[in-house]
């Protein structure tokens, strides 16, 4: 029987190399030929890497000759977000600043997704410096949604939820600085994990709002991304990010159990908010029903300051994407303008030709939240808001287990619908809290929305790590409504047979 590489999950993958049914070099060519074939219409990478795959693909096929025990994912392929260093790539941003930059060491969550035995299939496309919710930034190419590629598939992430869901990578990471994870996953019906806040070592992740930015994984099932899960904390604290922390936990363990007695978390507000749709708010009630169901109790809970959480979040996201972007300068390295006479205009022309607007836009915004006379009125005021929203998710905890929310207002738009950046800020309205807040959130798809024929999600949100109860949540809605995700239809079986 032939198997085209869309029809297996990570866990899937990893067993039938294990078993001898296929090699890691026949998966990495598999890959390979379903990017080829697919990513002319969804333009999910900026840059494949088949040098990177076979050469990894060698080393899991020589493991296994020699009757050594395989890592957990042996021969998965695996797609990163461009804005994460891999020696042998380079890594952009998707921004013409750092266009030719090489990378000169890979990031620790890359390696350690290397170490746990994946596939660098290559780079995928993302908003410029992961500013934006629809990865319409990229100042390369615009990438689509593999379910209707007219279509935005989410964003900042949104090239890495795009290769899942077109099937020509079975894992990919992402960055999630206020959604760009579970939005991305939302729209394009595939599983995104944002872990809580220091779970996951950003050591050699470019910097977007230091404390704000979480790596993590995109899967088509729970369980994909509860191994992506135990490869990139497994390893314990990272010397080199002393806001890494150790997490000993197996987040397969607990997968299967059973959420009788446990208690689901409701926010009334958030179900009667402007821009929620009517087939998403119904998916979400659908995955409430489901988990009572199940034996879960529904709580009704309150978070009182939860309408300043994007006020607080466009303060101190722009403010500090103004002090990490400060280094690339025109001088030491990045686009440099040619002629220039001094160092005053070689910074400022390379800064206004090597940023794009929303790069611009948010650092200009930025200049003015620090400047002086300003600082206190709007900087000061919001950190105090991110005091106020975690401490109402804290009393949260103490009644519930799990908050239960959409992760998008809305399925997949067209390209070009939302112009206006206000609105476009507000496509993160369900997401932005978490981050603000540090827990972890995950989005899980629900099937298809009855008008629109996209897919629809639910966002399980938990307390700081907390993130395996998180997925055993998120289990328990998957198989009660889902069961996972397929590939998108229209690229289904094209390119990557096995």
């Amino acid at each position: 029987m032939v198997l085209n590489i869309d029809s297996l999950t990570a866990s899937q993958i990893a067993s039938g190399i294990a078993a001898g049914d296929f090699t890691a070099t026949e998966v990495a060519h598999a890959s390979l030929d379903a990017i080829e074939a697919r990513d002319g219409a969804v333009k999910a990478f900026l840059q494949v890497s088949p040098e990177l795959a076979l050469d990894a693909a060698a080393r899991i096929d020589a493991t296994r000759a020699a009757g050594e025990a395989l890592p957990p994912l042996a021969g998965v392929p695996l797609a990163i977000k461009d804005n994460m260093n891999l020696v042998g790539t380079r890594t952009t941003c998707a921004s013409r600043m750092l266009e030719n930059y090489e990378s000169v060491y890979t990031a620790t969550c890359v390696e350690r997704m290397l170490q746990a035995g994946c596939l660098p299939m290559g780079k995928a496309n993302m908003d410029e410096f992961a500013f934006g919710s629809s990865t319409e930034s990229s100042a390369f190419h615009r990438t689509n949604n593999p379910w209707d590629t007219e279509r935005v598939p989410g964003g900042s992430s949104g090239g890495s939820a795009a290769a899942v869901a077109a099937g020509e990578v079975a894992l990919s990471l992402g960055s999630d600085t206020g959604g760009s994870i579970r939005q991305p996953a939302s729209l394009c019906g595939v599983v995104g994990l944002k872990p809580t806040y220091g779970a996951v070592s950003r050591y050699g992740v470019v910097a977007f709002g230091s404390s704000l930015d979480q790596v993590g994984p995109f899967g088509r099932t729970v369980e994909d991304v509860a191994l992506a899960m135990n490869a990139l904390v497994g390893a314990g604290h990272d010397p080199y990010d002393c806001t890494s922390q150790d997490c000993p936990v197996d987040f397969l363990e607990h997968l299967e159990d059973s959420i009788e007695g446990k208690r689901v978390g409701i926010i009334p507000s958030f179900m009667e908010a402007e821009g929620l749709t009517p087939e998403v708010k119904r998916a979400v009630e659908r995955a409430a029903h489901e988990l009572e169901a199940q034996g879960a109790k529904l709580v009704e809970v309150d978070l009182p300051h939860l309408d300043a959480a994007i006020a607080a979040y466009y303060v101190i996201g722009p403010a500090e994407a103004f002090s990490n972007l400060a280094r690339f300068d025109g001088i030491r390295y990045g686009y440099q303008e040619e002629g220039c006479a001094n160092l005053t205009d070689q910074s400022s022309l390379s800064r206004a030709h090597g940023f794009g607007a929303e790069a611009k836009r948010r650092q200009m915004l930025g200049a003015y939240l620090l400047s002086s006379g300003v600082y206190d009125k709007y900087y000061y005021a919001a950190q105090k808001a991110r005091t106020l929203i975690t401490q109402d998710y804290n009393r949260a905890y103490e009644q519930v287990d799990t908050i239960l929310m959409p992760a998008s207002p809305r399925t997949a738009f067209k390209f070009g619908e939302i112009s206006d950046p206000t609105r476009m800020y507000l496509s993160d309205l369900y997401t932005i809290s978490i981050n603000i807040c540090g827990n972890g959130g995950i989005s899980v798809p629900l099937g298809l929305g009855a008008d629109t024929h996209l897919p629809v999600s639910a966002q399980l949100v938990g307390p700081a790590f907390k993130d395996r109860q998180l997925l055993t949540f998120a289990r328990a809605l998957e198989r009660g409504i889902a069961g996972g995700m397929s590939v998108a239809p229209d690229f289904a079986g094209k390119g990557g047979e096995l």
